[in-house]
């Protein structure tokens, strides 16, 4: 036990310096940059809901999303703000992404930081029902493995080697896939990189990992 608690000590301390400055030149990570002016209304511009990011539907750049609007049958992608029908999963703002006949993407490109192992986030399928597909990840045009790391109340913490791209310019792309039927409904939140490798399914990794989301999660809560 000594051993473990040594590691997670290690761990932790090195997730919470490297996270101080692991976010390349990507902004609004946590979608806390939002800036939608009033609440319940379609047609709010990408550059004021999800500032830093682009909007694409069936591979169509987007000018407009939602705020607390939802879908009930097009493929479609929503800013969730206060006063909403659903909370965002952490602090004031969520993303809803809806997949149905067609795929709904966000993307932005950055510089991925240097020493570079993970891309975690925070995701939750089916918020209002729906969840009938799945979220992807794309780093430049390459799919990336997400792995289900950690289960919070209401959503669950993933993550993804991205170690191959670190230190270079790449997009980065989530998207909610056509749905198998009815809808494909994803909250996403909470993105950062990380020096703490995705890790493998065993007890040790998995002690070890809830001790570095921990501290990633105390580093958000403060910036």
């Amino acid at each position: 036990m000594k051993i473990i608690r040594s590691v997670i000590l290690e761990i932790v301390t090195m997730s919470f310096v490297f996270s101080i400055h692991a976010q390349g030149t990507f902004q609004n990570l946590n979608f806390e940059s939002a800036n939608p002016g009033t609440t319940f209304s379609f047609g709010v511009p990408v550059s004021s809901a999800l500032p830093g990011w682009t909007v694409t539907i069936g591979g169509v750049q987007q000018t407009d999303v939602g705020v607390n609007t939802f879908s009930t049958g097009a493929p479609a992608v929503s800013l969730i703000a206060p006063g909403g029908p659903v909370p965002a999963i952490d602090g004031n703002y969520s993303v809803f992404l809806t997949g149905s006949t067609a795929v709904s993407s966000i993307s932005q490109s950055g510089l991925i930081p240097s020493g570079m192992e993970s891309l975690f986030f925070d995701a939750q399928q089916g918020t209002g029902g729906g969840g009938n597909g799945t979220l992807s990840l794309m780093v430049g045009n390459q799919t990336v493995p997400i792995t289900p790391v950690e289960t919070e109340s209401g959503y669950t913490v993933y993550g993804a080697n991205i170690s191959a791209w670190a230190g270079d310019p790449e997009q980065l792309t989530f998207s909610a896939s056509e749905a198998t039927s009815g809808l494909n409904n994803w909250t996403l939140d909470d993105i950062s990189f990380s020096p703490t490798a995705t890790p493998e399914p065993n007890t040790l990794a998995l002690i070890v990992m809830g001790g570095a989301a921990f501290a990633v999660r105390q580093w958000r809560k403060r910036g």
